[in-house]
């Protein structure tokens, strides 16, 4: 659980043992400026937050909020595995960011397989629960600065509406 930290030379047993590192996206650009002065720069560049290195070692990364340390919209979350941006506007190791695509299968797909739930949950195919949520802008594809502005339209849950936003 959490995965911060790593020490380099156990990053790429997460792959070779299947070893699931659930990790807290949020976190990175809220723990950075404490990050450098507890672990060192050198140890920080090696293993703080080591998306990249550790989806290279063909680790599966799920993503969640860490509510209610943080709060529960995915949305920011979601950001700061896009971004890492700090809020004095600096990236924390940006070789790391995931991809736009990866920070939504951290979301959805790995989940799911970190739930064992992957025949049944994480991706719109048939067959699979109908759990879904509609927002009102692709994350996929606004500028960065717009990806926190989306809002929650719709939330499905097993193919019923659970939630919608008032005047969608």
């Amino acid at each position: 659980e959490h995965a911060q930290h790593i020490s380099a030379s156990d990053i790429p047993r997460f792959g070779a043992l299947g070893v699931i590192p659930s990790m807290q996206g949020i976190h990175c650009p809220s723990d950075a400026p404490y990050v450098l002065a507890r672990l060192g720069a050198a140890r920080a560049a090696e293993g703080a937050y080591p998306w990249q290195k550790l989806m290279k070692t063909g680790a599966v990364i799920p993503n969640g909020t860490d509510a209610p340390v943080e709060a529960v919209d995915p949305l920011p979350g979601y950001h700061a595995l896009v971004a890492r941006r700090q809020k004095n506007g600096e990236v924390f190791f940006g070789d790391q960011v995931m991809s736009r695509d990866e920070a939504l299968r951290a979301y959805t797909v790995n989940g799911a397989y970190a739930a064992f739930e992957e025949k049944t949950k994480g991706s719109l195919t048939v067959g699979r629960y109908a759990d879904i949520t509609v927002l009102s802008a692709d994350i996929t594809k606004v500028p960065e600065a717009e990806i926190e502005k989306a809002q929650v339209l719709y939330t499905v849950v097993g193919g019923k509406i659970e939630f919608e936003k008032k005047g969608s």
